[in-house]
């Protein structure tokens, strides 16, 4: 990976191309609850919508990977964040997950959110528990067969919480 890849927020120009990312990461029904068959039109209130940020990483004028953050919840839950990260498939293994989660952790306290809450990290990502494991999120909670797993069943998911 180049340095030459740039985080910035998110625009409608982008939307193409987050979809592209979105769609291929849900169609593998192994890392993300949404409905491997979502339709484009989802889009705008899965990622998209008003109450979140959504950033993308870009190189060369491609987008490689985006990211949302979120309330966890309204209200009285609004101070911790939630957020959920794609990686087009074909830019996996190069590090844009770290320069996301990176990026995140500096906005989501800039935003002034005490914390960040993954409410459903598959365990069978390994490689999403260990990135989120190096940048100090810890498992706080374990919901067994909490996933539907398009190749393996039923596998357990992760709380994982971090502080900021």
């Amino acid at each position: 990976m180049s340095q030459s890849v740039k985080i910035r927020k998110a625009n409608l120009r982008d939307y193409d191309a987050v979809w592209d990312i979105f769609s291929a990461v849900i169609k593998t029904g192994d890392t993300y609850v949404f409905d491997p068959e979502t339709p484009v039109e989802d889009l705008q209130k899965l990622w998209f919508a008003d109450y979140m940020d959504t950033f993308v990483a870009e190189e060369d004028g491609k987008v490689l990977g985006t990211y949302i953050i979120k309330p966890n919840h309204p209200g009285q839950g609004s101070h911790i964040a939630n957020g959920s990260f794609m990686i087009h498939p074909n830019a996996q293994g190069k590090g844009i997950g770290k320069l996301l989660c990176e990026h995140s952790l500096e906005y989501a306290k800039e935003a002034g959110y005490h914390a960040i809450q993954f409410n459903i990290v598959v365990s069978t990502n390994q490689a999403a528990v260990e990135l989120w494991k190096k940048f100090g999120f810890e498992i706080i909670g374990t919901t067994p067969n909490g996933f539907r797993h398009a190749a393996l069943g039923l596998v357990d998911t992760y709380i994982m919480y971090r502080k900021l």
